[in-house]
């Protein structure tokens, strides 16, 4: 379990820009590391940085990455797994994970004395979009999200809210606000359950491949496409 978080914390830091560009970069982030938890665990931030001086994902550099890693090693030092880590921000009276999200995402950036492409801000504004794709992946466990982690509410989830998932909320009256941060998410996210209380975020995956794919068309499926 412990290598499964890793992976997903890893994939859904490089989750940004073009599908095959994302793979790419995840399958040579996991081809230096070979066993995740024992890679991190085992080496020291010199030997991390000589495995990937080059590595190269956009924005994200080999730095990017190795400072997210020594944050990961730190809380698994002291957590003893991400989850554990997770949930000790977690606060049951929270309706959604919005929070803990944050504090989960200071402690992997309390290392850091910079800016990470790989994390967002804690206490920023925006979406934390690649996060709660994380905790979509962790937490919910079906054909399309692995999950592992059973101690958290599927229902806290917010929908990952990317270009895509924004437009959907728009089109189907879910909210009427045009930023796209963690605001929109969590109204989006509100519309959601309104169908499915206990597993809003159930609907991202599929609604969201209306968006990417080429051949599929939301506002034509909507009955609000143009020729409509």
């Amino acid at each position: 379990m412990s290598d499964r978080e890793i992976v997903g914390l890893v994939a859904s830091g490089l989750a940004y820009g073009r599908v095959a560009q994302i793979l790419k970069s995840v399958e040579k982030v996991l081809g230096r590391m070979g066993r995740p938890r024992e890679f991190v665990m085992t080496n020291s931030e010199r030997q991390m940085r000589e495995r990937f001086t080059d590595f190269k994902h956009r924005f994200t550099t080999g730095d990017d990455m190795v400072r997210m890693l020594m944050g990961i090693k730190g809380v698994l030092e002291y957590y003893g797994s991400l989850e554990s880590c997770f949930l000790y921000g977690c606060n049951s009276d929270d309706e959604t994970l919005d929070m803990a999200a944050r504090e989960f995402v200071r402690k992997l950036s309390k290392p850091f004395d910079k800016r990470n492409s790989l994390l967002p801000i804690p206490n920023g504004k925006g979406a934390f979009k690649r996060i709660h794709l994380y905790l979509r992946w962790m937490i919910r466990k079906d054909a399309v999200d692995p999950g592992g982690w059973d101690r958290v509410s599927r229902s806290r989830l917010i929908v990952p809210l990317d270009t895509h998932m924004h437009r959907i909320g728009l089109l189907f009256g879910l909210t009427r606000r045009r930023q796209a941060d963690i605001r929109t998410a969590c109204e989006i996210t509100s519309g959601f359950r309104r169908f499915s209380p206990s597993d809003a975020v159930k609907y991202d995956f599929s609604l969201t491949r209306m968006g990417i794919r080429k051949d599929t068309e939301v506002g034509e499926m909507l009955g609000t496409g143009r020729g409509r």
